[in-house]
């Protein structure tokens, strides 16, 4: 790894593995719940994550003769979680996974789905499984023994297809449109746009909680980017990575975060102030209403880098 790059991955780590474990006081285990699928639209249901850490919102979208999951739990168990609740929402053989990105509780309960589903990933995806593999897998099962039994043995899964920047599958009646939005809380996040309904599954691009800059490629200007792109969506429902669902409230809550952090520490750094200095100062100003530092810390740090 580039040692350059190889600080900025350690922090990124810390701060993610800091801010779960200050969620709740009491660590709740990361299970995907049973019996507890909603469904949001004609085609959508979702299994949500009642905002335990390390539990993502598993969406499930069926089609006439095809259905889409998208994340699966940290761990083949919560895979296997995943596929039940899968079973009573669809009689479909065809299945196709993919997933908002490569962490953990995302990824890692693949290895749960048959053999013939068709594993789905961005080629920048790929390239952080290439680069980081179980790094943050073995961060998590350090600090957990929970977690660490749950992801004993874990291997990301080999994809069936791989796209560019879109790609989309058709599932009688509904399509899923994959979008690779690039480097924002990782290097291969991936959007997924649900049509006719509307719904949009964003990852961790566009969430309740602070964003995490937790890949050493993010900018807070490509971050904004995306949010633009999503915006174009017009979404009537979004189903973040983690936390409550919402609708477009949540992208405008992002961009008057970044853009009030970005504006902030531009203004810091042409009176010459260091990054510390900018962080220090921005996190007192800000952390009254955005509580997580780490995360606060991170987002003044990718905003200094590219400030002029």
């Amino acid at each position: 790894m580039n040692s350059l790059r190889f600080p900025s991955l350690v922090f990124s780590l810390m701060v993610l593995t800091s801010a779960v474990c200050s969620i709740h006081a009491q660590p709740i285990n990361p299970l995907v719940r049973e019996g507890v699928t909603e469904k949001i639209s004609e085609h959508v249901h979702v299994i949500p994550d009642a905002s335990v850490p390390l539990v993502p919102n598993v969406g499930i979208i069926v089609g006439t003769h095809g259905t889409f999951v998208i994340d699966t739990g940290l761990g083949e168990r919560n895979g296997q979680t995943v596929l039940r609740e899968v079973a009573k929402v669809s009689r479909n053989t065809e299945l196709h996974l993919a997933t908002t990105h490569f962490h953990p509780e995302h990824d890692l309960g693949a290895s749960a789905f048959p053999a013939n589903t068709d594993m789905i990933r961005s080629r920048d995806q790929q390239k952080d499984i290439d680069e980081f593999g179980l790094q943050l897998a073995q961060s998590f099962s350090s600090r957990s023994p929970y977690s660490a039994a749950l992801l004993k043995g874990a291997e990301f899964r080999k994809a069936n297809t791989f796209f560019e920047k879109e790609h989309t599958v058709d599932l009688g009646g509904v399509q899923v449109h994959l979008i690779a939005m690039g480097a924002n809380h990782t290097r291969g996040d991936t959007a997924f746009w649900i049509e006719p309904d509307g719904v949009l599954f964003s990852g961790d691009i566009v969430m309740k909680p602070q964003p995490a800059f937790a890949s050493p490629y993010s900018s807070l200007r490509h971050w904004l980017e995306s949010l633009d792109t999503l915006q174009k969506l017009q979404p009537k429902r979004i189903v973040p990575s983690h936390g409550p669902m919402g609708d477009g409230a949540l992208i405008a809550g992002y961009r008057a975060y970044l853009t009030g952090i970005q504006t902030r520490t531009v203004a810091l750094k042409k009176e010459g102030k260091s990054a510390d200095q900018a962080v220090e100062t921005i996190a007192t100003e800000m952390q009254k209403q955005y509580p997580d530092r780490g995360r606060l810390t991170g987002a003044v740090r990718a905003a200094y880098a590219e400030a002029p």
